[in-house]
């Protein structure tokens, strides 16, 4: 038996329809922050993401030689794609330009819970603008859609890149290898960044102090100790927050998020549900479109582990019940077959969702299938009752049966639906 490939999953139609639910809550609050739509091709030029992350970011693509000897890339994220498609399409519309997205992403690694090879991320991008308003807009929109799907014990993260980089700069470590140890400590990998400082010509006592400020963490007081610019933006960035209503934050001078692009102000959100492994969001201020051959562009983004967060409301206890359909009509005989199948088309065109019997079933195990796929209503479909316009409704959780005109169907199914 061919079983699907290694990291990915099928989504049958229960968790397909939890997953459309909580997709659209986050649509809906991307929509009511004034974030529209965008969509990119799911393969891009594998240069596309070499650029952004470096060489050694092929290792971890789905990337292969097209018929046409071009070397092609299935997304591993979707930051990228989308400012290549600002720098084609819409670099010369008025800043700042507020989209998001949702899809599909692929990278090549170790499957574990909640890590698949085949993932989904929800994101939104905030191009063209660089102030403490436009990094407060992204968080608060993250903070809201996190709360929007329902998870109830989360926290966000705020740090800025410039605090580690001008001390990591000042105790002698080269420009072109600062990614390399903000890489080690974005992972607390402290025993690794060590010896890679130490072969740099780093003192001791830096790394060490280094390794502290990495791990400083706290409320809004822990901006007293960040001192020049960065604690300025930060201030201004909280402040708006609270504003916002957004006052669940966590100051951490440790958030690097690793990438080279990053400018200023990083985040995450962590779900404490998901243990070890918590993070369920990530973003911050950066520029990618000079890369791309545009002009140089500031922006700030952020993009959530769709899978991840609905293993967090898992986790949590969270329990999303499919909604089912509005009626299921059954045909009492067979020669009241063709009337059901009209009544089923008219329940339809009345917008109310509907399915009609076509196995032909008894009428127990019509009302048992009914059942099955959450029907509220049977419609039951008679000869003697159609002889007076009318059919059987019967209310699927309590038994009860009514005399309904065909006429006022809809109306009583609607009604009864508020």
């Amino acid at each position: 038996m061919i079983q699907c490939p290694r990291g990915t999953r099928d989504f049958l139609p229960d968790e397909m329809e939890k997953r459309r639910f909580y997709e659209n809550r986050l649509r809906h609050t991307a929509r009511t922050f004034g974030f529209r739509e965008v969509e990119t091709p799911i393969f891009e030029d594998a240069e596309l993401f070499i650029l952004r992350s470096g060489p050694n970011v092929l290792k971890e693509l789905y990337a292969f030689e097209d018929k046409g000897g071009r070397q092609i890339s299935l997304r591993p994220e979707m930051t990228a794609p989308v400012v290549r498609m600002f720098v084609n399409n819409m670099s010369n519309e008025p800043k700042p330009i507020k989209v998001f997205y949702f899809g599909q992403c692929f990278r090549y690694e170790r499957p574990q819970s909640g890590r698949y090879r085949e993932f989904f991320q929800f994101g939104a991008e905030i191009i063209g603008s660089a102030t403490p308003e436009t990094d407060a807009e992204a968080i608060a929109l993250a903070y809201a859609m996190i709360g929007q799907i329902g998870v109830k014990n989360y926290r966000i993260r705020i740090g800025h890149i410039g605090v580690l980089r001008q001390r990591i700069a000042d105790a002698g470590v080269p420009a072109d290898r600062t990614a390399e140890v903000l890489q080690k400590l974005d992972k607390k990998l402290y025993d690794e960044a060590r010896p890679l400082m130490e072969d740099m010509g780093v003192k001791a006592e830096d790394i060490d102090d280094i390794f502290s400020l990495t791990e400083t963490v706290g409320g809004v007081e822990v901006l007293d100790r960040v001192p020049g610019e960065a604690g300025d933006w930060l201030r201004q960035v909280v402040a708006y927050l609270k504003v916002m209503g957004v006052e669940d934050l966590e100051i951490d001078l440790g958030v690097v998020r690793g990438l080279d692009y990053y400018t200023g102000m990083v985040f995450e959100a962590e779900a404490p549900a998901l243990g070890a492994e918590k993070q369920i969001c990530g973003g911050g201020s950066y520029t990618l479109s000079e890369l791309f051959g545009g002009e140089k562009v500031f922006s700030t983004g952020f993009a959530i582990g769709f899978d991840r967060i609905l293993l967090a409301l898992e986790k949590e206890g969270s329990d999303y019940t499919p909604e089912g359909i509005d009626a299921y009509v059954v045909s009492v005989t067979d020669d009241m077959r063709v009337k059901a199948a009209e009544v089923a088309a008219m329940l339809r065109a009345g917008g109310v969702s509907a399915d009609v019997d076509i196995m032909g079933r008894k009428m127990a195990k019509a009302l048992k299938f009914a059942s099955s796929v959450r029907a509220r209503y049977a419609v039951i479909v008679g000869a003697k009752e159609m002889e007076q316009d009318s059919v059987t409704l019967r209310d699927m959780s309590t038994g009860e049966q009514t005399l309904v005109k065909v006429a006022e169907l809809c109306g009583k199914i609607k009604t009864d639906s508020c």
